[in-house]
């Protein structure tokens, strides 16, 4: 299984879908995976994978802004808009 570190400026739709798919409202403390890098500094990734790969994906907050835009613009083209705006029938 292939193993890839991404930084945000990295993403794609596919890695960013599956953050969205795994994380739908959003990632905590128990979800981060801390190591040191090459320099000795902290890198804090969230992991998801596919068949074939282990994505551990540096997290920040362009990282959380960047799910939440998607999650709202892109993540599932099937979605009613309704449910994105929500229920005001009051039921």
């Amino acid at each position: 299984m292939n193993r890839v570190i991404v930084d945000y400026q990295k993403l794609n739709n596919k890695i960013l879908n599956l953050l969205v798919e795994k994380f739908p409202d959003g990632y905590d403390d128990d979800d981060i995976i801390s190591f040191r890098n090459s320099k000795n500094e902290v890198v804090e990734t969230v992991e998801v994978r596919t068949d074939d790969t282990i994505y551990l994906v540096k997290i920040g907050t362009r990282l959380t802004k960047a799910m939440e835009r998607f999650t709202f613009e892109d993540y599932d083209e099937n979605i009613d808009n309704q449910d994105l705006r929500g229920d005001d029938t009051g039921l």
